[in-house]
């Protein structure tokens, strides 16, 4: 079932290898210590778990250093400091260079929300290997994900049939069945994680990332915030303007849109890559496999899924690929240019009559690896958005701005329409409309829109350094495709990054690159 906050998901590590355990809880009362004061015990990193995606413990980075990973406690309550704790998973690699030259920590987030930072800085970390010169490169899973106290809703199982459910219902009894299923599912997170779901919100996240800052021993907050790591990112810089340090936002979440308004954004935003997509399939010089024009790319994906709703094909056995699963590998695959050829070849698979590479990009999506285990990324998700956001929607709600989603967006919008209900029933209010990200006395921050973006459109990036307020955001454009612009390894934007990052330079206001 999407969750338009969920396809901003850091999933690009999960798809490329999907193509190609026990969690730290709520510990005891904090005694009344400073948690300022803790000292971080780093050891060689485990094996993700579970929660965290599974697989292997990171390899060492290129020149031999290991990995290293440690817990840091946190209040689990914000408003009640002196209360329980629950352990923080970070991970880290020290910086390569003198050390009369390092600047400090480079905290990341890598979006969601709901995924790992553990498990996803080791395998972008090559790409940030100019900035490790001069900072210790530093993630971490955020609380209610993974390792962090991570929440949990239904079981594996439970999920698979979750995933496959028509989430675009056409009638009575299909809009029934689907707002059952989301009532169950919030019931499992509240039955299982009611503990945590109160103190999941991102502005508890950024108290978080704040006691980070000191407990590493900087001074100010250097901080690379990715899609959803861009709204955290601004959280912070509200709540503490004179903690930040050197920082970027890349692929920007819009700080001004409610869920509803941030559903449609995205709506528009996958079909503008949708359409991208198409024109790039029929320009190349060997022909199109899925189409002969790019309205027939688009026309003969539209029949698809019309014609999976009512008779799905096989996708990984047992399972079929659904109109729905069907949609959300689509939409996965839109994250990336690098993705482009995994859906024309998914394509060209499901017209002939089997769904497995869709199924792989929808898995990626929805956090399942390819032994049916499930990471917690769907109820992290889930619970840290309905945590955040205020409104909540009837089915009514969505028949009546369905019109306004299909124009957005023929293929996506239902799909996108119908997730406005996640929060429906959810035992936890919503904090807010939108986040406050107001930050006057901030140092500079650097915000990076791409054009292409499907999951968080560009103009998110210009609302956001208005929101941010006069004399702190920096705006910086890449003309390009595909979630985010410092990895798609533009030289540009990778110089303008590392500039800002490793010397202190801001470019200037209104740069492009392309």
């Amino acid at each position: 079932m999407p969750n338009p906050s969920r396809l901003r998901a850091a999933a690009l590590t999960a798809t490329a290898a999907l193509l190609s355990a026990a969690l730290a809880g709520c510990g005891g009362d904090s005694g009344g210590q400073d948690l300022t004061a803790q000292k971080l015990t780093w050891k060689d990193c485990p094996a993700p778990s579970q929660a965290q995606g599974g697989g292997d413990a990171p390899s060492p980075l290129p020149d031999g250093d290991e990995w290293q990973c440690a817990g840091m406690k946190a209040p689990l309550d914000w408003d009640a400091p002196e209360g329980d704790t629950i352990d923080i998973a970070l991970i880290r690699a020290r910086a390569s260079g003198a050390a009369d030259q390092r600047i400090g920590s480079l905290i990341f987030n890598f979006g969601g929300p709901g995924g790992s930072g553990v498990t996803t800085l080791p395998a972008f970390g090559e790409d940030y290997a100019k900035l490790r010169t001069r900072y210790d490169l530093v993630s971490f899973d955020p609380r209610g994900v993974g390792r962090s106290a991570g929440v949990w809703c239904e079981n594996d199982q439970q999920l698979d049939a979750y995933f496959q459910q028509d989430a675009t219902p056409d009638d009575a009894a299909e809009r029934t069945e689907y707002v059952d299923s989301v009532k169950e599912f919030n019931a499992a997170c509240e039955k299982k994680s009611e503990k945590m779901l109160p103190h999941v919100r991102t502005t508890d996240a950024a108290r978080d990332m704040d006691l980070m800052r000191q407990v590493l021993g900087d001074d100010r907050l250097h901080y690379f915030g990715i899609s959803y790591g861009t709204e955290l990112g601004g959280v912070y810089a509200h709540l503490f303007p004179e903690k930040v340090g050197r920082a970027v936002f890349d692929a920007v979440v819009d700080p001004t849109q409610n869920s509803e308004q941030g559903s449609l954004g995205q709506a528009e935003g996958f079909q503008l890559a949708l359409d991208n997509y198409a024109r790039h399939c029929v320009s190349q010089e060997e022909d199109c496999p899925v189409g002969s024009s790019a309205q027939d790319v688009e026309d003969r994906i539209a029949q698809l899924l019309k014609d999976l709703d009512s008779e799905p094909i096989p996708g990984i056995f047992p399972r079929e690929l659904t109109q729905t699963a069907a949609t959300s590998g689509i939409a996965q695959a839109l994250y990336s240019q690098d993705f482009w050829e995994y859906l024309t070849e998914g394509l060209e698979q499901a017209y002939d009559g089997s769904g497995e590479i869709l199924m792989l990009l929808s898995d990626s999506l929805n956090g399942r690896n390819q032994n049916g285990e499930y990471s917690n990324l769907t109820a992290a998700n889930v619970s840290i958005n309905c945590a955040d956001d205020k409104p909540r929607y009837t089915t009514e709600d969505v028949e009546r701005k369905l019109p306004e989603f299909r124009a957005a967006s023929p293929l996506f919008g239902d799909f996108l329409a119908w997730s406005m209900i996640s929060c429906t029933d959810w035992a936890v209010p919503g904090a807010a409309d939108h986040p406050d990200v107001s930050a006057p006395g901030s140092a500079p921050i650097l915000v990076v829109g791409n054009t292409g973006d499907p999951a968080t459109p560009y103009e998110g990036a210009r609302r956001m350094v208005q929101a941010l307020g006069e004399g702190v955001g920096v705006e910086l454009t890449y003309k390009g495709q595909g979630h985010g612009a410092y990895d798609s390894k533009n030289r540009c934007v990778q110089s303008a990054v590392n500039g800002y990052l490793l010397e202190g330079r801001t470019p200037s206001a209104g740069t492009v690159c392309s």
